[in-house]
């Protein structure tokens, strides 16, 4: 019967005597060695066709170390890195430029420019007290951070402001387009003198 190499190393059959009347030709494969892979293991590391973990410590470090989810540490409560998906990087890109958002609230210089690798997300739960003071109505919720933010008036009124004056700023004013700056201004001046 030939061997069939399965393409996965965790593959188990049980050892049966061959009661074939052939005699079997044995080969001698250590001319050949097999590629050893990911998925693959050689038959010296497997015991009754099942992978059995090295003795040797290192190994055994290397195989956990690969085995361990990616998480912000013991100190941290082993936080994960959650997946990244669009709405969330946008929040995270809003809540980095917080400072832009509030004229009257200032914060800390950001540290770094890329975006946190580990973080969560949740949902702040109102006491039943705020019931009339500082809770959201249900229309006034929206689901995720930048709708929130599109949705209120008084940022909207802010933003457009703002985006008026550095128009207004930047756009040339009446005669001052025409001004020539520079040396040879002062060139021209002094021939209309004399």
């Amino acid at each position: 019967m030939p061997e069939n190499k399965s393409p996965i190393g965790l593959s188990w059959e049980p050892k049966l005597p061959s009661f074939s009347t052939t005699p079997k030709i044995e080969t001698d494969k250590s001319k050949h060695p097999p590629e050893v892979g990911a998925a693959w293991k050689p038959s010296t590391e497997l015991v009754d066709g099942l992978f059995v973990p090295p003795n040797n410590p290192r190994k055994v470090n290397k195989l956990i170390r690969k085995q361990v989810k990616d998480t912000a540490g013991k100190n941290w409560f082993h936080m994960p890195a959650p997946t990244i998906t669009p709405e969330l990087k946008k929040d995270l890109q809003l809540l980095k430029l917080r400072s832009a958002i509030d004229p009257k609230r200032h914060y800390k210089k950001g540290e770094s420019k890329s975006l946190p690798k580990y973080f969560q997300v949740g949902t702040v739960v109102e006491s039943p007290l705020d019931f009339f003071s500082s809770r959201l109505a249900k229309r006034e919720r929206k689901a995720s951070l930048a709708d929130e933010l599109l949705s209120n008036t008084t940022l909207g009124v802010y933003r457009k402001r703002k985006v008026r004056e550095i128009e207004e700023a930047r756009r040339p004013g009446g005669v001052e387009k025409w001004k020539i700056k520079g040396r040879q201004s002062f060139k021209r001046a002094k021939q209309r003198r004399h």
